[in-house]
Order: structure tokens, then C-alpha cells, then sequence
């Protein structure tokens, strides 16, 4: 069975080669994989909840759309889009919201560890804490439900949303899916494999601790500048160094093959300077990068290329989300009026002047055909053509007599915009008050 995965990135920074090396390189070799079908978004709603700077979301979406892509991202094979292209993602957002506790929203760990630090400064608990912060789990479950995700890859500290995710579809389910489960309960996929960077400094590579190493930006200089700032010992060119646990061997194996990694190891142990092993793990991170940084640095010269390539994510990401809203809109009443009129047709003798109306008709071309249509001339269902008449007369006789039946195997078509659900409705309803009439003839004929 193809597993459906999908991935997030927020849209609030520049990428560093940490993001390159622990999240992006092995999502990109994952989608490849046989049996995966990958949906890759820009988080750019997410992103409106940590910062309010309009130029830097805008230049975040253009960056890290741009180093995606550049990393060699197959949106042929996947569907790469941005989130706030795909309005059906908010209307599921509200639809979510409405079968969410808030005591779950109260647990959430964001929002906890908000009103702890406000508490301990001694202000109010909820002093500068949005609306978008607590309900951030919701649109988060509207992402992933939206595309039925089976797998989600998180660190560990977002498990907790997507079990939230799991509660919010299974409560939904039961609430409006009519024994039939509308979402796929997705699960976590935890990246403790996944190799985490230390930075300059030793600790984990991050912009908070100022400790990155740049990806694309300011290009080979900027890579030589950071570099160079790597903390090492203070052993002397030509004394034996210890590989193990030196940070500047680490960031070297994330990019070197096997061969590589023994060969450095040795000459590390032979009294290789770290101003050269530097400058080797300069050379080594920039033959693998500077293709990619040409490719992202035209990307970003040409956005229109980028807003292209969304686009059209976005379209195959639609073609998907659309008709699943339109299901879900169904399934929770928010239906079409002609869809409500068919089904109070079956609910008793004051509504039979509602019921469903079959006319029998033919073309200037000599075929025969009918067509369902509601009480008010609302078209319903509309039949293929026919050679003779008693073979269009013969079906409207089984659909009155028989309901809903015969519609698999009947030679028509649902009006668009209308729902299976709403024909069906209507036929039982026709079925039902030609059921009726019989019992009422056989009555009358009886006492006669």
C-alpha cells in the first residue's frame, strides 16, 4: 500500500547546514523511496504565529522554497505547495475546531510552557499569547488530515501534536462519519537516526546560540568565515590529534564517504594542522554544496520561477483537497439545498409535493431519455440515450419501484454539484410513495 508522508517547514529563517544535513537532505532521499507518496508544504500560516515582520516571512517563503528545490526536491514526483494556497486547509481548520475540547488546547505544551514563563515573571498567565499559539495543534491536524497523512516525520517534542491530530480525526469520525472513517489516524515517524550538527561552539547547530554554519548564504566565503571559527584544541601542527569527539571531525563525516572518513581520522592522528583539516573540510562541504548554491542563487534571482513551481503544487494538492472538503462539508450537514429538499421528500404525506419528478423525453436526434429532477426543476440525474422509448421507460419503472438500487448498474449520471447521497435520497423517497400508491390501489380494490 502506498503511504502517504508529509512534511512541514516552517517559514521563519534561512536555512543553515544543519537544517541541510538533519532535515532536508534525508526527507529529499525518503520521497524517492518506492511506495511514498510525499506532500512537502511551505508552514506559512504556522509562521504567523512566530513572527509578525512581513519582510522577513516573505524573504523566509523565497529562501526556503529556493534551497529545496535547489537540494534536488522532484516536484514531478512529489506535490511541493504552500500552505496558504490551499484555502481548503483553513475551512478543514474551522471544521476541526468545532470537535476540539478546549481542555485539550489547555494541555498543549507550547501554550503550557507560555503560561509557565509568564507565571514566572509574575504576569498574567495568558499576557501575549495569540489565539493562533493555542490553537496551533488544530491547523496542524487540518495539514496533516487534509491529505490523510500515515506518516508525519517529527522531533520529539512535536509527538504531542500529532496524537492530538489522532483525537481530533477519531472524534470526528465517530461524530460525522456514519460508520465510515472520513480520516486515516496518522502516525509520528520519530528521526532520532537523524544526524544532528553540532555548531561552531560544539553545542547543537541553531540560530539562537549564533553557532551555524551558512548553507547558501554569503557564499564560499562566508562557508571559509565560518569555518574557520570551529572551536578546536590547542595541540600544535604535527602533534597527534584525537578525532574522537572533535566537532570539526563530525561536521566532516556528514559530508565524506567511508574512504574519506578513515583517511582524515589518520592524518589527524599524524599530526595533520587544524587550520588544514579545516580548510579540507572547506573544500569537501563546497563540492557538495556550490552546484546547489548556483541553483539556488538562480532561483532566487528568478522568484517567479519558484511562485511557479508552488503554483502548481498547489493545483495537484487542490485536486485532492477539494472534493475531500466537499465530503466533509456533506458529511457534517453543510449540504446543498437541492441535496436537503430530496431527503425531507421521504419523511411523510405532508412532503409529497416535494417528491422527485422522472420526465421521459425525446431529441431531434430520434433517442430517448429521462432525467430525474427535483420538485422545483432542479436537475437530479440525467440518463445516456436510448434506441426505444420502453427501454428508458423500463429503468424509470425499476428506480420507482426499486429506490437506489439500480443506480450502479444504470446507463446515467449525477448532475454536477449533486451528491450520490442526495439522488439516493430522493429515489427512496419515490420508492416509498409509489410503495404507497400500490397498497392504497390494492385497498381500494379489495373493498371493491
Amino acid at each position: 500500500m502506498t503511504q502517504r508522508v508529509l512534511t512541514g517547514i516552517t517559514t521563519t529563517g534561512t536555512p543553515h547546514l544543519g537544517n541541510y544535513v538533519g532535515a532536508i537532505r534525508p526527507a529529499i532521499a525518503a520521497s524517492r523511496e518506492l511506495g511514498v507518496e510525499s506532500f512537502f508544504f511551505l508552514a506559512d500560516y504556522h509562521a504567523l504565529i512566530k513572527c509578525d515582520d512581513p519582510a522577513r516571512i516573505a524573504r523566509s517563503r523565497l529562501e526556503i522554497a529556493a534551497t529545496w528545490l535547489a537540494a534536488g526536491l522532484d516536484t514531478e514526483r512529489v506535490t511541493f505547495y504552500a500552505q496558504s494556497d490551499i484555502p481548503e486547509i483553513t475551512e478543514l481548520n474551522w471544521l476541526l475546531t468545532c470537535v476540539t475540547a478546549k481542555g485539550q488546547m489547555n494541555r498543549a505544551h507550547a501554550y503550557k510552557a507560555s503560561v509557565d514563563a509568564n507565571v514566572a515573571k509574575d504576569e498574567d498567565p495568558d499576557a501575549n499569547i495569540t489565539m493562533g499559539l493555542y490553537c496551533y495543534p488544530i491547523l496542524m491536524a487540518a495539514d496533516i488530515l487534509m491529505f490523510n497523512a500515515h506518516r508525519v516525520p517529527v522531533g520529539r517534542d512535536q509527538i504531542q501534536h500529532i496524537e492530538m491530530a489522532r483525537d481530533v480525526a477519531m472524534r470526528f469520525n465517530h461524530l460525522y462519519g456514519g460508520g465510515k472513517d472520513l480520516f486515516v489516524l496518522p502516525e509520528a515517524e520519530i528521526e532520532d537516526a537523524v544526524a544532528t550538527l553540532p555548531g561552531l561552539d560544539g553545542r547543537k547547530m541553531s540560530k539562537s546560540y549564533d553557532n551555524t554554519v551558512p548553507l547558501f548564504e554569503g557564499g564560499p566565503k562566508a562557508l571559509q568565515h565560518a569555518v574557520a571559527r570551529i572551536v578546536t584544541d590547542s595541540k600544535l601542527p604535527g602533534e597527534p590529534k584525537d578525532p574522537e569527539g572533535a566537532h570539526l571531525v563530525t561536521l566532516f563525516d556528514a559530508f565524506a564517504d567511508a574512504a574519506q572518513r578513515e583517511a582524515f581520522r589518520a592524518d589527524l592522528r599524524a599530526g595533520l594542522a587544524w587550520g588544514e583539516a579545516k580548510q579540507r573540510l572547506v573544500d569537501l562541504i563546497e563540492a557538495h554544496v556550490g552546484p546547489m548554491r548556483a541553483r539556488y542563487a538562480e532561483l532566487v534571482a528568478h522568484p517567479e520561477q519558484i511562485e511557479a513551481v508552488l503554483q502548481a503544487g498547489a493545483d495537484k494538492a487542490r485536486a485532492r483537497a477539494t472534493p475531500f472538503l466537499k465530503e466533509l462539508r456533506h458529511a457534517v450537514g453543510l449540504r446543498r439545498m437541492v441535496a436537503s429538499a430530496a431527503v425531507e421528500a421521504k419523511t411523510g404525506p405532508a412532503h409529497k409535493a416535494e417528491l422527485a419528478v422522472f420526465k421521459q423525453y425525446r431529441e431531434a436526434d430520434g433517442q430517448f431519455y429521462f432525467k430525474l429532477t427535483t420538485a422545483h426543476g432542479d436537475l437530479l440525474l440525467q440518463s445516456q440515450a436510448f434506441a426505444e422509448g420502453r427501454v428508458a421507460g423500463g429503468w424509470v419503472k425499476r428506480f420507482k419501484t426499486e429506490g437506489a438500487a439500480p443506480l450502479a448498474e444504470a446507463p446515467v449520471s449525477l448532475a454536477e454539484g449533486v451528491s450520490r447521497e442526495a439522488v439516493e435520497a430522493a429515489l427512496a423517497a419515490l420508492q416509498a410513495h409509489e410503495a404507497e400508491e400500490q397498497a392504497a390501489k390494492a385497498s381500494k380494490a379489495a373493498q371493491a
